[in-house]
């Protein structure tokens, strides 16, 4: 009897998703229509999808969904040039995941991602939740990187990138930058950015001619890497995840301002022409 009251538990597919720390609902109904989503080996779009997890094989980015949630793990790794930000089974590089070697670290995931050439920090969770606060740039959480530029970098193109630019996928919000060191063969800034498209940092650089040789970040809101030497984790404390949490702050979409109605000119009694549209308050 327990057996048959397991089986047949259907459950949303974005519930399924938050609760294995992929993302939050929202974000996963995102996934699922984008068709990222399989079961049993078919792209699912549609969004209010129920399925049975206990029977039914449930897949996003090469990893299999299990049902019921997890206690909610945080690890704070120093990634390593070389390493991956995937959980695809299918990837045959070192991924971000194999380097924690928690025995108990269950499912957990990047929160968001760090290119295969640049190093530094990045957090892997099972919480879905934390992941959408932290990578969203909605919520303001900052993200600190030291990098290192062959040549000079003109202060023009500096004020330029702090000031935001046009990529493919919108205009960047801006950035802080601090000239650490400058010479005429390299470069060295501190980059702070508040959002996360792909690659961001090397793109807005290379929009100038600019090469970054490296790339490393250094901060998560409050989290520093100090005292955590590349290739290494630490797990992090209730405290710490309340602090980076706190450290954002959403900001409220801005809604277009409604246009004001027309007046209409008053009805002429003398039939002098039909009522239009008037001019305007003066």
């Amino acid at each position: 009897m327990t057996d048959n009251n397991e089986k047949g538990r259907l459950v949303r597919l974005n519930k399924l998703l938050a609760e294995n720390g992929i993302a939050s609902r929202r974000r996963a109904d995102q996934l699922i229509a984008g068709g990222e989503v399989m079961v049993d080996g078919n792209i699912v779009t549609e969004l209010g999808t129920k399925v049975d997890p206990t029977v039914q094989r449930v897949e996003w980015d090469g990893v299999i969904l299990r049902a019921g949630g997890e206690l909610l793990r945080y690890y704070l790794l120093n990634k390593p040039t070389g390493v991956v930000c995937t959980n695809d089974e299918k990837e045959l590089r070192r991924r971000a995941w194999d380097m924690i070697t928690d025995p108990e670290k269950g499912r957990i995931y990047p929160v968001g991602r760090l290119d295969v050439d640049s190093s530094g920090l990045i957090i892997l969770t099972n919480d879905g939740e934390f992941t959408h606060k932290v990578t969203h740039p909605s919520f303001g959480i900052e993200k600190t990187y030291n990098v290192q530029i062959p040549g000079s970098v003109d202060d023009r193109d500096l004020e330029r990138i702090r000031k935001g630019l046009h990529l493919s996928e919108g205009r960047t919000a801006g950035a802080r930058i601090a000239v650490m060191s400058r010479n005429d063969h390299v470069t060295r800034i501190q980059i702070t950015l508040t959002e996360g498209k792909n690659r961001e940092v090397r793109r807005v650089f290379a929009r100038f001619g600019y090469k970054v040789k490296e790339l490393h970040r250094v901060a998560i809101g409050p989290l520093k890497d100090r005292g955590l030497s590349i290739g290494h984790w630490r797990q992090l404390g209730a405290e710490e995840v309340a602090e980076i949490l706190a450290a954002g702050h959403e900001v409220p979409t801005k809604r277009p301002q409604r246009p004001k109605r027309p007046r209409r000119a008053p009805h002429r009694e003398d039939g002098g022409g039909s009522s239009k549209w008037g001019q305007g308050s003066r």
